[in-house]
């Protein structure tokens, strides 16, 4: 066990999740207990891993990774100690070059071949909670060869307004999690595969609007 991100998440994260940031959950019986599997995610704060993560148990926290790029959580040392030690992500190198020649995906296959389980934003950068953006394809080119591996999908709002994008204050806010039911790849063309995860969380993403009409501005 890692003792260190035990005591940040159980010490610190979930009790500012649970007193500052505050999370109503949507259709918790689809959240996976266990790994392998796969969270996919619209991303709109770098508050939404944690509050992800905040979910599962502090004894269960070890086993949650979210992956991330490498070039921005793993650019100096504090960072990389940081974002690897406390937080748990799978650094993932965004390099053409590195991606011609090297399975990129090769530390989060074998995360999940030890039964853990892994959040991943497809959209690939913080956007907002009204607007969904076109997911990559890279979660299909994980997956394609993984047809067991549930992938989750999830609609999140609320985090863009206690952690707004460039800015270093947290603001009350309440934040909703809605939880679809797991997908699975079937050998289906990647971009076909993609699009049809993008459209599970634009459906989670318009039944949150459905029930809070007057946030849909």
């Amino acid at each position: 066990m890692n003792i260190a991100k035990y005591l940040f998440f159980a010490g610190i994260v979930k009790p500012f999740v649970k007193l500052i940031v505050g999370v109503s959950v949507h259709g918790g019986e689809h959240l996976p207990l266990s790994g392998p599997a796969i969270l996919v995610a619209n991303h709109n704060s770098h508050l939404d891993a944690l509050v992800l993560m905040s979910l599962y148990s502090s004894t269960k926290i070890g086993c949650i990774h979210p992956m991330a790029a490498a070039d921005y959580f793993c650019n100096t040392p504090f960072k990389k100690f940081f974002f690897k030690k406390l937080i748990g992500i799978i650094p993932l190198k965004r390099n053409p070059f590195l991606q011609m020649h090297q399975d990129i995906f090769a530390e989060a296959k074998k995360a999940l071949k030890q039964k853990e389980i892994l959040i991943i934003f497809p959209e690939g950068t913080r956007g907002t909670n009204n607007h969904l953006q076109d997911f990559k394809t890279g979660i299909a080119h994980l997956t394609q060869d993984l047809s067991k591996v549930p992938v989750i999908p999830i609609f999140i709002h609320g985090t863009d307004k206690s952690l707004p994008k460039n800015e270093g204050l947290f603001v009350p806010f309440i934040t909703d999690i809605y939880i679809g039911k797991a997908l699975f790849h079937k050998k289906e063309d990647n971009k076909k595969w993609t699009f049809a995860l993008q459209e599970q969380v634009r459906q989670l993403q318009e039944q949150f609007f459905k029930e809070h009409p007057a946030l849909n501005k």
